[in-house]
C-alpha cells in the first residue's frame, strides 16, 4: 500500500452509520467497507438492514446490524450500547438519519416539529454522548454529520427541517471546539437535493424538482455516492485538520 493510499485507508476502523438502509446511507455503508472499515449500521428497516450486511460482508468486512427507533430518547442510546458491545469502540459516527416535513411555519404542527428534531438533532447528540469518550480516550475519532444545504439557506415550507439542520451545524461546531483538542475530528456536510426516497418524495416531481435544479449553477443534483465518498474523506486520517466545518456539497447553490 502506497502512503498515499494509508492516508485514505480505513483498515481497522470501526464505524456507525445510521439511516443505513438506503440512500446516503446505505452508499456509505458501502464505501466505508470498501475502505476498510468493519460497519455498524442503525435503521429500523428489518429487510434494508439484512441487505446492507450483505453488501458489507461481501466486500470481507464484518457488519452489525441495529435496528433502532432514534425519534425516541432510549433509540440512540440503544444503538451506541449495541455498537460498543460489538466492537469495543466506534472510530466513526455518521449521524445521516434524517426526516423531513414539507410545510409553512404556520401550517406546521407542533409534533412535526418535535419529530423532526428529535431525529435531526436530538439523535447525533445522544450517539455523539455515547460514543465519543472511547474516541477521547484513545485519542482518535470522527463525528460526520449530515446535514443540508438548506440548513444554510432557507427554502419555502422546510422552517421545521432548516432549524434542525441549523441547528445539527452549530451542534458539530460546538463538538470541534470541545472534541478537537482531543484528536476527534467533527464536521457537517450540507448537501444539495440527492434523489434518494426521501429527495424523491420532496423533488421528484419535475414541476417542483425542475426549478429547484434550475438554481443550481452544476444544473443537476446531486449523487448517493458524491456524499459518501466526502464522508470517506473525512473518515480517513487525510482530513484531520479539518474540523467544525459546515462543508456545502451543493453544485453551487448557495454561491449565488
Amino acid at each position: 500500500m502506497t502512503e498515499w493510499t494509508k492516508r485514505f485507508s480505513l483498515a481497522g476502523r470501526r464505524a456507525l452509520v445510521t439511516g443505513a438502509t438506503k440512500g446516503i446511507g446505505f452508499e456509505t455503508c458501502r464505501v466505508l467497507a470498501d475502505a476498510g472499515a468493519d460497519i455498524a449500521a442503525v435503521g429500523r428497516d428489518a429487510a434494508g438492514l439484512a441487505e446492507v450486511k450483505g453488501q458489507v460482508e461481501a466486500l470481507g468486512r464484518r457488519c452489525v446490524p441495529i435496528a433502532a427507533d432514534l425519534a425516541t430518547v432510549e433509540g440512540p442510546r440503544a444503538a451506541a450500547r449495541q455498537a460498543l458491545e460489538a466492537f469495543g469502540t466506534i472510530d466513526i459516527l455518521v449521524n445521516n438519519a434524517g426526516v423531513t416535513s414539507i410545510k409553512s411555519i404556520i401550517d406546521t404542527p407542533v409534533d412535526d416539529w418535535e419529530w423532526l428534531n428529535n431525529v435531526n438533532l436530538r439523535a447525533p447528540f445522544l450517539l455523539a454522548q455515547a460514543l465519543v469518550p472511547k474516541m477521547i480516550e484513545q485519542r482518535m475519532g470522527k463525528v460526520i454529520n449530515i446535514s443540508s444545504q438548506s440548513g444554510v439557506a432557507a427554502l419555502d415550507d422546510h422552517a421545521a427541517y432548516s432549524a434542525s439542520k441549523g441547528g445539527l451545524n452549530m451542534l458539530t461546531k460546538a463538538m470541534t471546539v470541545e472534541w478537537a483538542r482531543h484528536n476527534v475530528q467533527s464536521n457537517s456536510i450540507c448537501p444539495t437535493v440527492i434523489l434518494t426516497p426521501m429527495g424523491e418524495m420532496v423533488w421528484g416531481d419535475p414541476a417542483k424538482g425542475g426549478p429547484m435544479k434550475a438554481k443550481i449553477p452544476a444544473g443537476r443534483f446531486g449523487r448517493t455516492t458524491e456524499v459518501a465518498d466526502l464522508i470517506l474523506f473525512l473518515a480517513s486520517s487525510a482530513s484531520d485538520m479539518i474540523c467544525g466545518q459546515v462543508i456545502l456539497l451543493d453544485g453551487g447553490f448557495t454561491a449565488q
